[in-house]
């Protein structure tokens, strides 16, 4: 049981005590060793997190694995950390491309390399306690942890404008940072005492920041007041998803990165964007959300196809991938904001999958970089005749990106369009075009690659894929087939958080008869003759 209660902890501060034996214990030139710590502390932390997807009981209490402890009681703060279905599977997202990255840099990274370990470790641990921290200050701390490591990250190992990217993603992120403290500390004071500042009168409760006690005062707070505070949570986790137009910063920060930089931003950074819309926006301000649901879809559908007429143009590979995550991150918020079952179960496996796909192209295009050290599409050609594994597996991942059926893209898509089509026809036309875009700028990039003769010299050299970088790929094309051919348990595990919010957000959608409802979304229990189905419904379903 104390293994259970503290294992959120551990998983979190494993990374963190990596990195400081790396820093008091290992000096610089000892390269091998610093990779070694560093390689066996993340592969540790990824170990520790898998008996969350085990251990997690879908039909148990909403958060699980809960630790809470006073931290800072003056203001009604603690230290309250625990994971529903939803964060469980961001976590193990996490620990599994923490690892990666961490193995994947042994031959890109070749200067300051103990710096750079500590700082992926540090990043780490700042990402983890983003996806368990329930309560607002303590979340606050870690989002704005993760933003120091990757600014350096970017900064000193990145390409020849780093300095650029590295500082424009820095502000870009403090200010959506400051805008979303703000609607926190608007909650906080509607809650308890009020402002009386700006005519604004409080509950009168206690002061506290614990986000699973604000979940209870969701009915109670006032329109005018939920409308400011959904626009300041939506411009701090806007800009990190990016929607459109906060995408700006995001090409350049994915260009200068170094290729394990790439991964985690795309992997995991963006996600918590989504992740702070679907835990704190949608069921704390569930009218906000509602009332914001036409230009929210709006931006997300721009989002979608923008991102993908921009990635047509692109003639470097990463960038074309950068502005890919455009594009998918839209599906999420569109699957997102159909506020319905098939919609946010989409929406939060689509999460999991651009973390798996997107991250499997940045570290493929990594390894050509360094064998070329050229990003341009227009200096390959023919690769596949000298390195026919690696253009196997690049293959395979675009596949997985597009959306190719047996492949994880597809059920996401798939089940965000039905959640799309439930709303709204027009919105899944529009939507789709962009999964007909994403096709043909993957594929446009991959036969001017991969086909045809091999134009220049210097490719007629290059060695295929490593049995190290192989190894690095392996795993999230094992899991691309899994979510592809046999997405139950992962719909399973997320069915009664997606339910939860559902039922806070649109509490008339599962009021319907049945003939009323669309067929359920995976892994969910359909009410009967008009009922709302009781709370143990939705857990029930899948097993």
């Amino acid at each position: 049981m104390a293994f259970a209660t503290n294992l959120l902890n551990i998983i979190c501060y494993v990374p963190l005590l990596g990195a400081l034996a790396i820093i008091f214990f290992l000096r610089r030139d000892q390269t091998k060793a610093i990779k070694a710590v560093a390689t066996v502390v993340a592969g540790l932390d990824f170990a520790l997190s898998v008996p969350l997807w085990f251990l997690y009981q879908p039909d148990g209490p909403p958060f699980q694995f809960v630790y809470k402890t006073d931290w800072i009681p003056a203001i009604g703060s603690s230290y309250h950390f625990g994971v529903d279905g939803i964060s469980v599977l961001l976590i193990l997202l996490t620990t599994l491309l923490g690892f990666i990255s961490v193995y994947s840099s042994f031959t890109a990274i070749t200067h300051r390399e103990k710096e750079y370990y500590v700082f992926l470790l540090l990043l780490q641990t700042g990402m983890l306690g983003v996806f368990m921290a329930l309560d607002f200050v303590l979340f606050y701390v870690f989002w704005e942890v993760m933003l120091v490591p990757m600014y350096f990250l970017i900064g000193v190992w990145g390409g020849p404008r780093k300095l650029y990217a590295a500082i424009k993603f820095f502000l870009y992120t403090l200010v959506g940072s400051v805008l979303m403290l703000v609607g926190i500390l608007a909650l906080y004071f509607f809650n308890s005492t009020g402002l009386a500042a700006i005519g604004l009168p409080g509950l009168g409760n206690a002061p506290t920041f614990d986000v699973t006690q604000l979940y209870a005062i969701a009915p109670q707070i006032p329109f005018g007041l939920a409308k400011w505070i959904f626009l300041a949570f939506f411009v701090g986790f806007a800009i990190k998803v990016p929607m459109f137009p906060f995408h700006t910063w995001l090409p350049d920060a994915h260009v200068e990165a170094p290729t394990a930089g790439s991964v985690i931003l795309a992997g995991v950074l963006l996600k918590m964007g989504t992740y702070g819309f679907i835990r704190f926006s949608l069921p704390l301000l569930p009218e906000a959300s509602r009332w914001a649901v036409p230009w929210m879809v709006a931006l997300a559908i721009i989002g979608i196809i923008y991102g993908a007429l921009v990635a047509m143009a692109q003639k470097d590979m990463k960038k074309l991938v950068a502005y890919s995550s455009v594009s998918h991150l839209g599906f999420v918020m569109l699957g997102m904001f159909a506020l319905n079952p098939h919609g946010l179960s989409g929406s939060v496996l689509q999460m999991i999958n651009h973390g798996l796909s997107t991250g499997g192209l940045f570290l493929l295009v990594g390894i050509i970089y360094e064998r070329r050290h050229t990003r341009m599409i227009a200096d390959y050609g023919g690769l596949a005749k000298v390195m026919p594994i690696y253009a196997m597996l690049f293959m395979i991942i675009t596949m997985a990106s597009i959306g190719l059926p047996t492949l994880n893209g597809f059920i996401g898509e798939l089940t965000i369009l039905v959640g799309a089509f439930t709303r709204s026809t027009t919105w899944a036309v529009l939507a789709a075009t962009g999964i007909v875009l994403g096709a043909a700028y993957m594929l446009w990039m991959y036969q001017r690659a991969f086909f045809g003769e091999i134009t220049h010299e210097e490719n007629k050299t290059l060695k295929d894929a490593t049995l190290r970088e192989q190894w690095t790929l392996i795993p999230l094309i094992v899991l691309c087939f899994w979510i592809g051919l046999y997405p139950k348990p992962f719909f399973r595990i997320m069915a009664p958080s997606i339910e939860r919010i559902v039922r806070v957000v649109d509490p008339e959608y599962l009021a319907k008869p049945v003939a009323q409802l669309p067929a359920a979304a995976p892994g969910h229990a359909q009410p009967s003759h008009g009922e709302p189905a009781s709370a143990d419904e939705p857990a029930k379903a899948g097993h």
